[in-house]
């Protein structure tokens, strides 16, 4: 199950949303031929990754930062990439720009504190976007959590694609990093499991004075939990493109 867009369409052009994926982009693409050498690119980590042991050693705390806007392969990039282009727009608006832009780097911030909490002596080479994108979920749950959002549910060769309340998806997916997390050793690698519960908590904290200034309960009691402006609408597209059958 993932979201492909949602229902809730920004007022103001976001510059930084578009800014930080372009930013990912261009990154990944300037080390993207190191993954044919696997030396060079275990170099590459070692120096920008955030590696847990080094920080709790007192060292290479810049990689808090620079292992935001890294990924291990185009697939995490992608996928990344798109979560952040659905959700970030309407935090951004909410926001502002600054706002949104310090709050994207805080929620990535804690995200990797809670992954070095998780696994303090780790040596294990830590990338990726995904818990200040976290943060953006969190904090976009408790702005819009009954916004819809069109998800695909794929399974096997057979896939469908339905609109559910944001609380449904987001909530489902925070609860599958808590029991992920509980159940996986993140000294020995992989996802990093509380890295996004962690990001998704933070972000939900910190969004809490822009809720609160919004009204809080009586915002959710006005909005019924929708965004504060009208839903997009979509309909089906139909292609021009004529269709060919096979010939018996």
């Amino acid at each position: 199950m993932f979201p492909i867009r949602d229902h809730n369409p920004s007022e103001t052009q976001p510059v930084v949303t578009i800014t930080l994926i372009v930013l990912n982009v261009v990154i990944f693409l300037s080390y993207a031929t190191l993954f044919t050498d696997e030396n060079a690119l275990r170099q590459f980590f070692d120096q920008w990754a955030m590696i847990p042991g080094k920080i709790t050693a007192g060292q290479a705390y810049h990689t808090v930062i620079t292992s935001m806007f890294m990924h291990a392969s185009f697939m995490h990039l992608a996928g990344n990439m798109l979560f952040l282009w659905i959700f970030g727009d309407n935090l951004e608006d909410a926001m502002g720009h600054v706002g949104f832009l310090l709050f994207y780097l805080a929620c990535g911030i804690l995200a990797a504190l809670a992954q070095i909490i998780a696994a303090p002596l780790s040596d294990i080479p830590t990338v990726g976007a995904s818990g200040a994108i976290a943060g953006v979920m969190g904090g976009y749950l408790l702005l819009f959590p009954k916004a819809r959002v069109d998800v695909m549910f794929v399974f096997v060769i057979f896939f469908q694609v339905i609109s559910v309340p944001a609380w449904y998806m987001l909530g489902i997916w925070f609860v599958i990093q808590l029991v992920s997390g509980v159940g996986v050793d993140m000294s020995a690698g992989g996802v990093a499991y509380w890295a996004h519960a962690g990001g998704f908590l933070a972000g939900a904290l910190l969004v809490l004075p822009v809720w609160r200034r919004r009204g809080g309960q009586e915002y959710w009691r006005v909005t019924q939990g929708h965004p504060p402006h009208p839903e997009a609408h979509y309909r089906s597209v139909h292609t021009q493109v004529p269709k060919v059958r096979r010939r018996r």
